[in-house]
């Protein structure tokens, strides 16, 4: 320790004397910058200062151009198709064909004579460092290029650091979405080494601790134009995880051939390579082979954007608007990483209790009839349920807040027989709503009007944009950013409570979707609508393909800015009207547009998938990212959106899906059934039976939603963020593990006898027998019929369980139980947090209780570390495996009890 502290005395020593030295030779060259106008912009006075700042040097002149040699470091400068060296040279670029590595691009940025250079107003803050940036005499990229700009580093916290680069002169759009403050204001204890060199401007973070690069620019290609800005950096390693919202083929990114990965909201099925319905731009990466060092960005930016994995490794942002503005978060592994990340933007809330039970859907039910037919099959098998969704043709002409008064006529009593029965209504609400209908006789479209609720068009301003989406007519879109909007929307939501009883809301269609391209009319040729640069990944031929203009006008500003902010907006509105409409009550919002932050506020499904096998992976793929993204409760459509399911398809995918946190099966209109009744008796008692143990489980994944919420750990996690150190586990994506202690292995391949998984090291026991599974550390194979799932219970924990029962109602009327899994030392450790289930702020309010257990060879013992919530039940029994011998005798508080057992092969 003293060697090292000795070290970076040293070296901050160093870093001092080589920012004097800068300082004294940029304070003799400097005059002062006089004020001048571009592109409409007023470029501030600035005046050099003297102050200490974090490793200048002056390495690489603002005037020297030179085009690396290394293949793998090229940042591409000619993104679309058709590049010529002519179109190269006119930005500036270097121009050299290559063959060598695939997807190579043949004209790329310069590492000299382009971008900005740091020559005016550094200043050392206490938290960081500030400075003015002025552009390099390198030609235009596209246009508007901004001259001066000024750049932000900001230490939030120990392992929070924050880059902002913006125009200095106007305000530009930034993302309007609320994050905490700084934390600590003391900077000399964070894990930060931050360096630049100032012409061409670029900078470096390192890990102070091991001198691991989290962030370095030095690759060049620094653009920031009114509707082109871009920054690289090199990445530590190319174990590399996140950005969204994708279908990707594996968990860990393995294309850095210039791979394009499009984010910009859109209704798109998901398919390889297509931008989604949601915008993640955060990536976590783990920074070396033999250590769990792990740091993560977020790209705080809604323009419509993309990112790119080149070779180096290395990562390149473009977008079409708004400031460059990262937040980098470093920890000692992964899970530590996106713990940080996650209470940054936002903990998870903690679903009410039966929103963890499964789920029941399809659009095309059709009539009344027709859902009473499906869940009396339901019933009949006894299958567990805890809600039943209504999607749109429940509604006359797809209108919202609407009832089908001849197919759906009863709907309301119903759903009232539902509740009596222990179950939960969701129902359906899309965004758009129709303009058409006979004045004063729909509310949703007159008091939008009266309160100029709606997106209005920028060819008349006072007017609502008008597209075309599923209600019958054409539609209009609310601006869900206007504050008057939030009364609108939770007036009409309360009043349609009062018809129709529902507990949640899903929302759908809300990039926003529009079936028409931008308006019934078309949109405006401006620099909007044809934008000088779309990034290419991204699907459509312009940016307002399949929603609206980009020009459109929105409270906070056009469309082009808040495009991908739309279902974020949605969402804030909704939770907090169906709360009204539910007083009192948690309620829950799942929606399918989702932004950082939005894992406060409501769940998501991973869209629209087809049936077929392939997606049962990529649903586990979907879902681990999206607990890195702060939103652990999702799931896929069980057994498919679209296409026809077959049995063994939709069997397979019952058993997966009965382990997805958001567990729904839902398909679209037409299709045959594929409900768990909805085949024969043998899938009916199958999936019965795996849902039963996911019932059984319920105690425990409540308890792995509550530490989300309190710490932001993920739910649904993958291996490597519990054996970072094993590189079998940062691959794996095709296993994935409820918290620290239950493995699921599922099987994804048709007409397979065996199916083999991967065991880390420890000891493991299988759920179904209680069995140990020995050796561990390897790959396992187990022979699998129709019934099987492979699961197991790691050694070292303990779970709390509950006797299963057709609903949640009455399975937490059941009495409570434990699964003692000990480790190599005979020890294990678990909790459990219990609440009403449904009540709002029960965790924020100490209205629960938690309990801790901790277990040895001899003893099992519980503290009540929080009681403010009387548990109903008691503890009926305990489970302990992995015993050495057989326990002589078993006692409770001194009193000795005979009933007990000890199976002596599996112990």
């Amino acid at each position: 320790m003293a060697d090292n502290e000795h070290q970076s005395k040293n070296k901050h020593r160093r870093l001092i004397i080589i920012i004097l030295v800068s300082l004294i030779v940029l304070a003799a060259i400097l005059v002062p910058i006089t004020t001048v106008a571009i592109n409409q912009r007023q470029v501030i006075q600035s005046t050099v200062s003297s102050t200490k700042v974090p490793g200048v040097s002056n390495q690489v002149n603002c005037g020297t151009r030179i085009c690396t040699a290394n293949v793998n470091q090229r940042i591409d400068c000619h993104p679309e198709p058709n590049a010529t060296q002519s179109t190269c040279t006119r930005r500036g670029c270097c121009w050299q064909r290559s063959n060598s590595v695939t997807g190579a691009p043949s004209c790329f940025f310069p590492v000299g004579n382009h971008g900005y250079s740091a020559t005016t107003n550094i200043k050392a803050t206490e938290v960081g460092f500030t400075a003015t940036l002025r552009r390099c005499q390198n030609p235009q990229y596209l246009r508007n290029g901004l001259l001066q700009l000024a750049i932000e580093v900001e230490i939030r916290s120990n392992n929070m650091l924050r880059i902002k680069i913006y125009d200095p002169a106007v305000q530009r759009f930034e993302v309007p979405i609320k994050l905490p403050s700084r934390t600590s204001s003391n900077a000399s204890n964070a894990d930060f080494d931050i360096e630049f060199i100032s012409s061409p401007f670029s900078i470096s973070v390192k890990r102070k601790s091991t001198g691991a690069s989290i962030f370095d620019t030095s690759l060049g290609g620094f653009v920031f134009e009114d509707q082109f800005l871009q920054l690289s950096s090199k990445l530590a390693s190319r174990y590399v995880y996140g950005l969204g919202e994708h279908e990707h083929r594996s968990f860990k990114h393995e294309n850095f051939n210039w791979k394009k990965w499009p984010m910009f909201s859109r209704d798109q099925p998901p398919g390889e390579d297509h931008n989604l319905y949601g915008v993640h731009p955060f990536y976590l990466v783990m920074e070396d082979e033999n250590t769990a060092n792990s740091n993560g960005v977020l790209f705080l930016n809604s323009n419509a954007m993309e990112a790119t994995l080149s070779p180096n490794p290395a990562i390149t942002f473009t977008t079409t608007g708004g400031i460059l503005d990262f937040y980098i978060f470093t920890g000692n592994s992964p899970a530590a990483v996106v713990e940080n990340y996650i209470s940054f933007i936002g903990k998870p809330f903690i679903p009410p209790y039966w929103a963890l039970g499964f789920q029941l859907s399809r659009y095309g039910y059709n009539s009344l009839a027709n859902v009473q037919t499906i869940m009396s099959g339901m019933k009949s098998y006894n299958i567990p349920m805890d809600i039943l969704y209504g999607d749109i043709d429940y509604m006359r002409h797809r209108l919202d807040f609407t009832i089908d008064p001849i197919n759906y006529d009863g709907l309301p009593e119903y759903v009232n027989e539902l509740h009596e029965q222990g179950l939960h209504y969701i129902t359906i609400l899309d965004p758009a709503i129709s303009d058409n209908q006979t004045r004063g006789t729909y509310p949703a479209y007159d008091d939008g009007i009266a309160n100029g609720i709606f997106i209005n068009d920028s060819r008349t301003p006072e007017s609502p944009l008008i597209g075309k989406v599923w209600p019958r007519g054409n539609a209009t879109f609310p601006d869900y950013f206007n504050p008057r909007s939030q009364k609108w929307w939770s007036d009409l939501i309360v009043d349609f409570h009062d018809t129709l009883s529902f507990d949640g809301i899903w929302i759908d269609m809300n990039e926003p979707a529009n079936f028409v391209p931008g308006s019934v009319i078309g949109c405006p040729n401006n620099t909007w609508n044809r934008v000088p640069y779309k990034p290419v990944s991204i699907r459509g031929d312009f940016l307002y393909d399949k929603t609206i203009c980009m020009d459109a006008l929105q409270h906070v500003s056009k469309h082009y800015d808040v495009h991908s902010l739309f279902g974020h907006s949605q969402l804030l509105a909704t939770i907090k009207a169906t709360r009204a409409a539910n007083p009192g009550k948690r309620s829950f919002v799942i929606t399918r547009s989702t932004y950082p932050g939005d894992g406060q506020y409501g769940g998501h499904w991973l869209g629209d998938n087809y049936s077929g096998w392939p997606p049962l992976h990529f649903s586990i793929i979907g879902s681990l990212e999206f607990n890195i993204f702060g939103i652990p409760y999702i799931g896929a459509d069980i057994c498919g959106y679209f296409d026809d399911t077959q049995f063994e398809l939709c069997l397979r995918w019952m058993q997966l899906g009965a382990f997805y946190t958001f567990s729904r099966n839902h398909n679209g209109y037409g299709y045959i059934r594929q409900d768990p009744a909805g085949f024969d008796t043998t899938f009916a008692l199958i999936s019965r039976e795996v849902l039963h143990i996911r019932y059984r489980l319920l105690p425990y994944l409540y308890t792995l939603f509550y530490e989300s919420r309190k710490t932001g750990a993920t739910v649904m996690r993958p291996l490597m963020f519990e054996f970072p150190l094993d590189k079998v586990c940062r691959t794996i994506d095709r296993q994935f593990l409820w918290g620290s202690a239950f493995l699921i292995s599922p099987v994804l391949h048709q007409s397979v006898i065996d199916w083999t998984y991967y065991l880390p090291a420890g000891r493991w026991y299988d759920y179904h027998t209680g069995a140990e599974v020995t050796p561990t550390g390897r790959n396992i194979t187990s022979p699998v019929t129709l019934f099987d799932i492979p699961l197991h219970i790691r050694g070292g924990y303990i779970l709390p369980v509950q006797q299963p029962a057709n609903t949640t109602v009455y399975s937490r009327m059941n009495p409570f139980g434990l699964i003692v899994a000990l480790n190599s030392s005979y020890q294990a450790i678990g909790s459990l947090y219990w609440d009403d289930g449904d009540s709002l702020d029960t965790y924020e309010n100490g209205q629960y209780t938690l309990a801790e257990f901790v277990a040895t060879s001899v003893s099992l013992q519980s503290t009540v570390v929080t009681n403010g919530y009387a548990i109903e039940n008691n503890l009926d029994y305990v489970t302990v495996l992995g015993l050495a011998n057989a326990p002589s005798s078993v006692s409770i508080d001194g009193v000795s009890i005979s009933s007990f057992s000890f199976n002596p092969s599996l112990k």
